[in-house]
């Protein structure tokens, strides 16, 4: 896996319509899940309680909560598209985002990433992504949707 680097939104604009590639496997640990539920105080046993969660959940096992999985996106993106010349990133919509199949515990994941537009707002790149958070091993992804960031760039020397 080797990382793209984009300098210039001209050089964004090249890559509209292509798959810009996929990250690396990244595995989802219990402490990842306990520490998101800590931070956004959703502590549901199917996430948190790994013994009930071994005999009452359906997936034998705690299972990462959905927005864990969508707030790695910019960790996982950065490692397809290293995006340079910036003066800010904007993580700024989600159009649309379908939620496929649970990522249980000591999954590995990564995210497979298409350009599918990109509009020039006054020099501000706003940059449409096709998304699909794959989980090793398995068929059906974890969720598939359409995000899109704002890149200002800094002015050409």
């Amino acid at each position: 896996m080797s990382t793209l680097t984009i300098r210039s939104l001209a050089e964004l604009e090249s890559y509209v319509g292509q798959e810009m590639g996929v990250s690396a496997l990244h595995a989802i640990t219990q402490a990842q899940i306990n520490q998101f539920a800590a931070a956004t105080l959703d502590h549901q046993w199917i996430h948190t309680d790994p013994e009930r969660a071994r005999t009452e959940s359906p997936f034998q096992a705690t299972i990462a909560h959905g927005y864990l999985t969508v707030a790695l996106l910019p960790y996982l993106w950065q490692q397809i598209v290293a995006i340079e010349n910036l003066k800010m990133q904007v993580n700024y919509e989600i159009e649309s985002l379908r939620f496929n199949q649970a990522v249980t515990v000591d999954s590995e994941v990564r995210l497979r990433a298409s350009l599918l537009s990109v509009a020039n707002l006054r020099g501000i790149a706003k940059a449409r992504l096709a998304v699909t958070l794959e989980i090793e091993g398995q068929k059906k992804p974890a969720y598939t949707g359409v995000i899109t960031f704002l890149y200002h760039f800094q002015e050409p020397a």
